[in-house]
């Protein structure tokens, strides 16, 4: 069940033809949901992402010394700049992606501030030699190309975040950062048949408002 803040309501797409998504039929989906994120003109990503900042400003999450991983947005993505730049003013520390250049695959946190450099899929990261694993964040702003309504996500098929995520498929206790998807509304879809690495988020940002995927007491 999800629960909605915000002051307008989704208009969920029509559901994929069949509920089985492995392989080809995950691979259609996700081309169809970048050909709709390609499809939104500039204006309507600026609203978005403006609309997603006010809207992560009115949470009570951002904080004094909050561990917020955010991360710089590709073309197609939605630019959390406007998020970044509230939080920073707010006083929580920002951490981005970088790829573990020891470890093929892997991806730890490192400090936004000071240089950048390009990766091997022309994406910007930090230089900065401090690290930080994905567990000792509190808060994770994960860019995503679909989201369904038990916030499953459809990511860009790198398995990044889910391999940087997955000691949480084994957690009791500890609840660990709080993931927040970040999208347009037209990215939603009705269901994902989940896979067994999938690390599922525990809301959703959209330019309609706060959606809460359970029950989060933190």
């Amino acid at each position: 069940m999800t629960t909605r803040t915000g002051t307008a309501s989704a208009t969920p797409l029509p559901a994929a033809a069949s509920p089985a998504i492995p392989g080809a039929t995950r691979a259609t989906l996700r081309r169809e949901a970048r050909a709709r994120r390609r499809a939104l003109s500039p204006a309507e990503r600026r609203t978005t992402a403006l609309a997603i900042a006010a809207h992560l400003a009115a949470t009570g999450w951002l904080r004094p010394q909050l561990r917020l991983a955010g991360y710089l947005a590709t073309p197609e993505e939605i630019d959390v700049s406007a998020c970044l730049g509230i939080a920073l003013r707010r006083g929580a520390e920002i951490w981005l992606p970088r790829l573990d250049t020891a470890q093929i695959g892997r991806m730890h946190f490192a400090p936004a501030d000071g240089p950048m450099r390009r990766n091997i899929y022309g994406i910007a990261e930090p230089t900065d030699p401090r690290r930080l694993s994905a567990r000792w964040l509190q808060l994770v702003l994960v860019p995503l190309v679909a989201v369904d309504d038990a916030g499953m996500r459809l990511g860009m098929g790198g398995g990044f975040y889910d391999r940087a995520l997955a000691w949480r498929r084994l957690r009791r206790h500890w609840a660990g950062p709080r993931l927040v998807g970040i999208a347009h509304s037209s990215q939603r879809i009705p269901r994902l048949e989940s896979l067994p690495h999938d690390i599922p988020l525990d809301a959703l940002l959209t330019e309609r408002g706060l959606i809460h995927f359970r029950q989060d007491s933190r």
